[in-house]
């Protein structure tokens, strides 16, 4: 040990070692690629948003149309227009549902869903909602 040494450890400053550097290993040969299970999911994972629509009018059914067309689901809320207007609306978003290949769910007596298809619907085995006769369903299609 030189004086240098005996100064720096009364000091305290300690010379560092270096360390050797480590070579790289090679990749062998015989390594097999891993075979993951990812699956892919449609729609890469993005979230749809659902429209909730109270057309009052006919003037608003083509911009519930447009929203079908960019393939968003819509939900349309029939209860505040009156009858003959109600049924205008629907038959409209039915022909716009067919043409694109959707589907429309009743929810209620006025509340329809409308789901383009890119959206699956489906009810839950065993729940049925009651339905009225037939005879009172065509009467009392939209009436409160």
């Amino acid at each position: 040990m030189s004086i240098m040494d005996k100064l720096m450890n009364l000091i305290g400053i300690e010379e560092v070692e270096e360390e050797p550097e480590l070579e790289p290993v090679p990749a062998t040969e015989d390594r097999r690629p891993r075979k993951t299970s990812l699956v892919s999911l449609p729609g890469g994972g993005r979230a749809v948003r659902v429209v909730v629509a109270d057309p009052a009018s006919m003037d608003e059914v083509q911009n519930i149309s447009d929203q079908l067309k960019n393939r968003r689901p819509v939900i349309v809320n029939l209860e505040g227009v009156e009858k003959d207007q109600a049924q205008a609306i629907l038959h409209f978003l039915s022909g716009t549902i067919y043409a694109l290949d959707g589907q429309m769910q009743r929810i209620s007596t006025s509340i329809f869903l409308f789901a383009p298809p890119n959206v699956e619907v489906g009810r839950e085995q065993g729940e049925r909602p009651e339905r009225p006769e037939p005879k009172e369903r065509a009467i009392n299609l939209f009436g409160k």
